[in-house]
């Protein structure tokens, strides 16, 4: 059977993401060369090639693009750190993919962006794909930076990107919050899969979220791509309704995209807020001590 394309690379292949789409992208080409920094997953589909390499040096990434028409660019830190800290992995990983991707002739880069490039906008703001950039975090900076650098090679180079802003993907939602933000592990695959097989794109941004009766953004103007996301965090609406603690209308976690990461401070964690704050919404343990959480998730932090 043909295969769509000759030659797929995928970074970030052993992260939570990369490997729920590798299956899906080895579907699609001859040859999928999965790269990531950490050492090879412990089985390997039959058409897959694995590659240890730091994407945030140019000269261990330039080969793997020879002979590829597409990248799929999901290597990172997938969280808030110190600028210093996602300046290789978050910012430079993304100029050499496209650089060497340029340098060899690729197509395309399906880019995993994200919410928290738009992470500060409201909630009740009804975005769709033409809201500026509103970054909560480094960590969105570093999406935004990326989007920005596709948009470029774009206009002067003629290589087309998708730019998936991931929302909250996880394989059931997590919390009161993911009523509005989940992407199922299902519709990621599918949107990967529309991205890679669209016939042309240029540049185009995408929301990666599921089709949630209370979702907050608009995909409309990327509804050329044919993502037609099928999961709907409302089946889980009673249980996680009934552990989230009471809705405030003064807290930025509850009023904006980018929920707890537009509260913490710059460089702090924000999936340690999340987790932080998903323990406190469980039904069947103690509340916790307000004076042993980070201060960034007590009401005085949250709301100076």
């Amino acid at each position: 059977m043909t295969k769509l394309h000759k030659k797929i690379v995928l970074t970030g292949a052993c992260g939570s993401l990369g490997m729920e789409i590798r299956t899906t992208l080895a579907a699609l080409c001859d040859t999928l060369v999965s790269v990531d920094i950490a050492e090879a997953p412990p089985t390997l589909l039959d058409n897959e090639t694995f590659v240890q390499a730091d994407c945030a040096k140019l000269d261990e990434v330039l080969h793997l693009m020879e002979g590829a028409i597409m990248a799929v660019h999901f290597a990172s830190i997938p969280d808030e750190r110190p600028f210093e800290d996602l300046l290789g992995p978050n910012f430079l990983s993304s100029y050499n993919i496209w650089e060497a991707g340029h340098r060899h002739g690729v197509q395309r880069v399906i880019y995993a962006s994200s919410v928290h490039a738009v992470g500060m906008v409201e909630n009740a703001a009804g975005a769709d794909l033409d809201v500026d950039h509103a970054p909560d975090t480094f960590y969105g900076l570093a999406k935004c930076f990326t989007e920005d650098l596709g948009k470029l090679y774009w206009a002067k180079r003629g290589m087309e990107s998708v730019h998936l802003r991931i929302f909250s993907a996880t394989k059931v939602p997590q919390n009161a919050r993911a009523l509005r933000t989940w992407l199922s592990f299902d519709d990621l695959r599918h949107l990967v899969d529309r991205a890679v097989s669209a016939t042309t794109t240029g540049f185009t941004v995408v929301y990666g979220i599921s089709n949630n009766d209370r979702a907050p953004v608009n995909n409309q103007k990327a509804a050329f791509l044919g993502y037609k996301p099928k999961d709907n965090a409302e089946n889980w609406a009673d249980s996680l309704l009934a552990a989230a603690p009471p809705a405030d209308p003064s807290d930025l976690a509850q009023l904006t995209l980018g929920g707890p990461f537009a509260t913490i401070p710059l460089g702090e964690s924000g999936v340690a807020a999340i987790k932080a704050m998903a323990a406190q919404s469980e039904p069947t343990s103690p509340a916790p001590d307000a004076k042993k959480l980070p201060s960034f998730l007590t009401k005085r932090g949250m709301n100076p």
